[in-house]
């Protein structure tokens, strides 16, 4: 054989085997806390062959850059954030149907999502909506703990409260849906316009308001209870509160992107990230969620689900696009649009 043509067979080799790593990408989307995200990639690297490029985003902003991709996918998979948006991605077909082996190890709720959306999310991590109190700030101005809906309309309050942008965050667009639910759709514009009167700020993430409450920026943050939690848990003097009328909560998803580029590599991730190994690591990283796979163990600082007042939220209604949108646009034209 001459030279040339071991140095051509050389170079085809070397070209191959640099196409085969350059395929063994995921490009993922996580739209948890940037610590749990974080924690997730590096444990996920450190067992497979697989380098991870990932982005954090709110659920809200996560839907806005898959719907934008769509013709083009530069994701192939999404990860946590509020199940409302996922199932609007599955609606809109976005994202694609997967049934995982891991699904006969999960709870009940997780496979209930999963049935909703056509097999194309599931069920991650389960949480109920309320908020977190900056014990200090309240004591210090003598004001009184909220401990339902109707007290956060305290004038006491004003300039007090921080929650979401509904439009960017999942957290803000559940308890959004939740005051639906819970009051009637009218009467919950209405006790929003009012609460608008106390907050200082509708912030881009959905955790970012209890964080503020932790460091004495704010009084009030409204946000999933697990969020305040883990402020708690870090030494802060944050209170955790669960609202006494009652409250939604949410079932974090995640879902494979229609026409993924990485598609056995997000199958790879998806059942993994699913174990009840990995479900049960992620208080390290001060997620408290509850965990989807039967077998995980909850974190022990997680609220105790059985003594929070649910409502029956609806997620095929208010994950439906429709819906959605309908929700968004009066929220912008009533309460996010006046005044701010």
């Amino acid at each position: 054989m001459n030279r040339t043509l071991v140095l051509l067979l050389g170079s085809s080799a070397l070209a191959a085997t640099a196409g085969a790593a350059a395929a063994q990408e995921l490009n993922l989307i996580c739209s948890a806390d940037q610590a749990i995200c974080e924690r997730l990639v590096s444990e996920f690297e450190a067992d497979h062959d697989i380098d991870v490029n990932m982005v954090r985003l709110s659920s809200g902003e996560a839907y806005a850059k898959v719907r934008a991709e769509a013709r083009n996918p530069q994701t192939d998979l999404w990860w946590g954030g509020t199940g409302d948006p996922h199932l609007q991605a599955a609606a809109d077909d976005l994202t694609m149907e997967y049934r995982s082996p891991m699904m006969e190890e999960l709870q009940p709720w997780a496979l209930e999502q999963a049935e909703t959306s056509g097999y194309r999310t599931i069920g991650v991590y389960s949480g109920a909506l309320g908020w977190g109190y900056n014990t200090e700030i309240l004591s210090e101005k003598g004001i009184e703990p909220p401990k339902c809906w109707a007290d956060l309309l305290d004038p006491a309050l004003e300039g007090e409260i921080q929650i979401a942008d509904p439009n960017s965050s999942g957290t803000a667009y559940t308890a959004l849906a939740t005051l639906v639910q819970l009051m009637g759709e009218d009467e919950a514009f209405d006790f929003q316009k009012k609460l608008d009167a106390n907050v200082s700020q509708y912030t881009k993430s959905g955790s970012a308001p209890v964080k503020a409450a932790a460091r004495g920026e704010t009084g009030v943050g409204i946000v999933f209870m697990h969020d305040a939690v883990a402020q708690a848990e870090e030494g802060f003097p944050v209170e955790v509160v669960a609202p006494c009328e009652g409250t939604g909560y949410e079932i974090g998803s995640m879902s494979m992107i229609a026409g993924a580029q990485n598609e056995e590599a997000a199958k790879t991730f998806y059942d993994w990230v699913l174990g009840a190994e990995i479900q049960s690591m992620m208080p390290e990283a001060g997620s408290y969620q509850i965990p989807s796979n039967k077998n995980a163990k909850a974190p022990e600082a997680a609220p105790d689900l059985s003594e929070v007042k649910l409502i029956d939220y609806d997620f095929a209604e208010y994950g439906s696009t429709e819906r959605r949108s309908e929700l968004l646009s009066r929220w912008d034209a009533e309460v996010g649009g006046v005044g701010n």
